[in-house]
């Protein structure tokens, strides 16, 4: 298996990693896991700042390719969707934090261009009653 470029959507931001892409997941090496999203292998789990998750199971997150990418997912309770032949996947929030940002009716920010190209932020919407259409071509 070659390793290529993959780009990692996490949440919204995307960073371009080193990837195996093998025909049981995908793979990223322990280094770009944590320049991506933060989170460091050590001995008592995946940890991120002060957070640490136990791994149950060290021999299938991790192998000589790297970190199972859907593997971290399940870890992390976050959802993952994966294109590997256009090289791409995406990390969502985890369910705890969409739980919190629902309750809290709090949508987060974003920042998209009208017709016109001129950039509109939800920001500076707050307070305000917004209807937000959104369309997609697929």
């Amino acid at each position: 298996m070659a390793t290529r470029s993959f780009t990692l959507i996490d949440e919204s931001r995307p960073v371009v990693v080193d990837a195996t892409v093998r025909r049981d997941g995908i793979r990223l090496a322990v280094d770009a896991v944590e320049r991506a999203l933060g989170w460091q292998l050590k001995p008592e789990g995946l940890c991120k700042d002060e957070t640490c998750v136990p791994v149950r199971d060290r021999a299938a997150l991790l192998d000589a390719d790297g970190i199972d990418l859907a593997g971290l997912a399940r870890l992390l309770d976050r959802p993952l969707a994966t294109e590997p032949s256009e090289g791409v996947a995406v990390l969502g929030g985890s369910a705890m934090d969409r739980a919190a940002r629902l309750s809290a009716m709090d949508a987060p920010d974003l920042v998209l261009p009208d017709l016109s190209g001129r950039l509109h932020s939800l920001r500076d919407q707050r307070g305000k009653k917004t209807l937000l259409i959104a369309w997609a071509s697929w």
